[in-house]
């Protein structure tokens, strides 16, 4: 495991992050539990192997997932992490909200303190409604009193309002979504550059894009497979990332022991820097690729569900993007016809603009779920 200052704070951190939002499951019919034993068993083995940042956040998997990472840390595995979850701010209604969700959170990790505590998917109106509240001196508040140690926000919009935070408040990190696809979205490469600035070390979620790079489309795999250096998609998604100095940690939602054993095997050699002039040029070459390829940029992450009539949208979205970027909108159709039998498909859009609100992406939803529709379905 390679590791690197954190910034200014005076600790090591490890490349690789544990992300515990894409725990494994447990399937029961149409219901799905996550599979506690194994997600334990899967974070204390990378613990054990060198991993000492964990990420959890209020809503991961349906809310088990600080619970979880509560009980995993014990029997000394906290001390060996640095622990880091986050406020649902869209779920904050008043300034005592921010005491009341913080202490919950506590509760329901069973510690006493947490390392990083940051502000989730700030954009600039969730931003702006935490100004309001005046979320600043709360947080310099739970310092003083020991809640947590390092003031942090997550971030879902674009460079403009990213700036205004950053410049906003002292920081202590940020943690943004960056891979070679999103090189100009959101924070993009001009956030890091002024993370740099600013000195706030950053951590990346979304290195995969949802786990989209680590699944190449045959013309992906050909150039990957023609390049002399022999390398899996995931690899070189995650060196692209990894070769930025700015970047302290990149989270991977690791949900099977073989992703975590693939990862560690990656991060062993993961180094700022050392990414060669060739290799930039073929990761320049995947992106063009996948960009004209992939549609919709949905990235699964589940912040627009639950949907009110129950429209899958990841699901819709998934399925329309991968049968886009095979250029065969068939395999499209007979997927999209087992949502319309779960009464899950576009039909049932009431065009009421909720899942716009909350998509990290800010993609025109409802636009691409009448597309998909169309190209699904009989309606032309």
């Amino acid at each position: 495991m390679q590791y690197v200052p954190f910034g200014q704070l005076g600790f090591e951190i490890s490349r690789l992050g544990f992300g515990m939002m894409r725990l494994p499951q447990i399937v029961n019919g149409e219901e799905k539990t996550t599979d506690e034993a194994r997600a334990i068993a899967m974070l204390r083995s990378a613990i054990d192997r060198g991993v000492n940042y964990v990420d959890t956040a209020y809503p991961y998997c349906a809310g088990q997932s600080e619970p979880i990472v509560g009980r995993a840390l014990r029997d000394g595995y906290r001390e060996r992490v640095k622990l880091a979850t986050k406020l649902p701010v869209w779920k904050v209604e008043s300034p005592q909200d921010l005491d009341r969700f913080l202490d919950e959170q506590l509760r329901r990790l069973d510690v006493p303190y947490v390392d990083f505590y940051l502000l989730h998917a700030l954009d600039k109106e969730r931003w702006e409604k935490m100004q309001s509240f005046h979320v600043t001196e709360f947080l310099d508040r739970a310092v003083k009193d020991g809640r947590i140690r390092y003031p942090s926000f997550s971030f879902h919009d674009d460079y403009a309002v990213f700036r205004d935070i950053l410049l906003s408040y002292d920081w202590c990190m940020a943690q943004i979504q960056f891979n070679y696809l999103d090189i100009r979205n959101q924070a993009g490469l001009s956030g890091i550059r002024l993370a740099r600035k600013r000195k706030v070390p950053l951590v990346v979620m979304e290195p995969l894009r949802g786990g989209a790079l680590a699944s190449p489309t045959p013309d992906i795999q050909a150039l990957i497979d023609r390049y002399p250096e022999k390398r899996s998609a995931v690899e070189w998604a995650f060196r692209y990332v990894g070769d930025f100095g700015e970047v302290a940690t990149i989270l991977s939602g690791m949900s099977t022991e073989e992703q975590v054993e693939d990862n560690l095997r990656i991060f062993d050699d993961v180094r700022v820097g050392a990414l060669s002039d060739a290799d930039k040029r073929l990761i320049a070459r995947l992106r063009q690729t996948y960009v004209k390829r992939m549609p919709i940029g949905c990235t699964r992450c589940a912040y627009c569900q639950p949907c009110p009539k129950g429209v899958q949208i990841p699901r819709i979205f998934s399925s329309y993007n991968e049968a886009s970027m095979f250029g065969d909108m068939s395999r499209f159709t007979g997927r999209y016809q087992s949502i319309v039998q779960d009464q899950a498909d576009a039909s049932q859009c009431v065009r009421c603009g909720l899942c716009e609100d909350q998509c990290p992406q800010h993609l025109p939803i409802r636009t691409w779920l009448e597309t998909a529709h169309k190209a699904g379905s009989s309606e032309k």
